[in-house]
């Protein structure tokens, strides 16, 4: 548990809607462009970041260039792709339906000790090579869905939804997401909704992580945005073990926040020296 939160940390947490729209659609478009291409592919679950993610991309490139996939299980709630069909019907998304029941079940009928975290992973794999295998057939890049809070908190599945071309709202926090989705007119019942997954019957993110959103948000603002030590955050409020946890785990799961690690041999090695391209031409 934590204290109530300072009221000039939930303050900071505000951001300029208009502004945050212009450039994240202007990275969109630059990224794709840079890729030779004009068309995104991306997962719609029905939930608030999938949402924002699909509102964005239509304004960037034209609704008709943004393929919107739902892949549901078997467990999937109804509610969940009713929700994605209210933003496909808004934006008026090409969209295809592939459900992973079928898909899922073979593996876990072979390994059937699997626990719904396990489970969970391999539905989110699943889903993205759906992604990539119709990102090749549309010709588009694929468009990813992650949140800041869950980046830093490794609430994602390495090469499952962090396995994308980009990542626009991966700058946001939860509550900067809700902000936005809010000035775009994302509908009131994915705005209102407990997040989730929807990885198995009755799963909840804040359940999940074991804290609400709304106080890790602030957390690690603090820790993050404006570099504060575990005690300067403890002194804001916040119950040490609570502050402690959520560092722990954003310095845990550092390593699904970059590429893999290439051991260094040569003089220019990728990751280390050899960082970005530069205007080679005549050379």
């Amino acid at each position: 548990m934590t204290s109530q939160a300072q009221p000039s940390i939930l303050h900071r947490l505000r951001i300029n809607t208009d502004l945050a729209r212009r450039i994240i659609t202007g990275f969109i478009r630059d990224e794709i462009e840079k890729a030779g291409l004009h068309r995104a592919v991306i997962g719609l679950s029905g939930g608030i970041d999938s949402a924002l993610s699909a509102y964005l991309s239509a304004q960037a490139l034209g609704a008709e260039n943004v393929l919107a996939l739902r892949m549901p299980y078997r467990t999937s709630s109804e509610s969940s792709l009713l929700d994605a069909e209210k933003v496909i019907e808004a934006l008026q998304l090409p969209a295809k339906t592939i459900p992973i029941t079928d898909m899922a079940e073979a593996l876990f009928k072979q390994l059937p000790e699997m626990n719904n975290v396990r489970k969970g992973n391999v539905m989110a794999r699943l889903r993205m090579t759906i992604l990539y295998d119709q990102s090749s057939a549309w010709g588009g890049l694929v468009m990813g869905t992650s949140n800041k809070t869950e980046f830093l908190l490794g609430y994602t599945t390495i090469y499952g939804d962090s396995g994308v071309a980009m990542q626009p709202i991966a700058d946001l926090y939860k509550a900067q997401v809700r902000q936005l989705s809010a000035a775009l007119g994302v509908p009131d019942s994915i705005l209102n909704k407990a997040p989730s997954a929807d990885l198995w019957e009755g799963q909840t993110d804040e359940g999940e992580l074991g804290f609400a959103y709304n106080d890790v948000d602030q957390v690690l603002y603090l820790l993050v945005d404006e570099r504060f030590t575990v005690d300067e955050v403890v002194d804001e409020g916040f119950e040490r073990h609570f502050v402690e946890d959520v560092w722990r785990r954003v310095k845990a799961n550092h390593f699904k926040r970059t590429m893999p690690n290439i051991a260094k041999v040569s003089r220019r090695t990728i990751g280390h020296d050899f960082l970005y391209l530069r205007d080679w031409t005549g050379r």
